[in-house]
């Protein structure tokens, strides 16, 4: 075996260990009631996707997910749960059929969507072509980045993602006005239990 095989070999196996751990967090998400373990557990299925991407070589796609997906979700997600209750009603067995039934319709279209896509690594695609080659050769020498998906990011789509940015920005703080954070949260809070106790 060569080095070049070895190393693939390894990259493979991270793959499926990083997979294999998603679906046990996900099948453990889906199985719990209480709401804390449940976003701790969103938190962590984000942190293991990206670091998921960083093993694909998608970095932006990791940085994001973890800032967004483990870190403003999550703390977004326990603000949240300050005003509901800590874990959730079981729903009847008739009721427990729909979601299923909605995950199973939507994983045969997407596999279906599948279908048509180009073979992996097929020089002919249209991810290999078009604009994609003009990106390969003008990189190098216009933005000076080793990663290309991160040169396209930063530097050839950077009003785009600093557009993204400003929407999460808003989408962040506006949920953080609509739950009414600190002190006044704080003290209509304890002015409820005042009144109930």
């Amino acid at each position: 075996m060569t080095g070049y095989e070895g190393a693939d070999l390894a990259i493979a196996l991270i793959n499926v260990v990083l997979l294999g751990l998603l679906f046990v967090v996900g099948v453990a998400i889906a199985r719990m009631r209480s709401l804390f373990a449940i976003v701790m557990l969103s938190g962590v299925y984000s942190l293991i996707s990206a670091t998921w991407f960083v093993a694909l070589d998608a970095v932006d796609v990791a940085f994001t997910e973890a800032a967004v997906g483990a870190g403003i979700s999550t703390a977004l997600l326990l603000g949240a749960m300050l005003l509901t209750s800590r874990t959730a009603k079981p729903e009847a067995r008739s009721m427990q059929i729909v979601p299923l039934l909605v995950v199973i319709a939507t994983g045969c279209m997407l596999v279906y969507a599948t279908i048509d896509l180009p073979a992996f690594g097929d020089p002919n695609s249209p991810a290999n072509t078009y604009v994609g080659t003009d990106y390969l050769e003008r990189t190098p020498n216009e933005v000076d980045i080793p990663n290309i998906v991160t040169a396209v990011l930063a530097s050839y789509r950077g009003f785009d993602t600093l557009g993204e940015v400003g929407v999460v920005f808003t989408a962040a703080l506006s949920v953080i006005l609509l739950l009414g954070f600190g002190e006044r949260s704080l003290s209509a809070s304890l002015r409820d239990k005042n009144r109930k106790g």
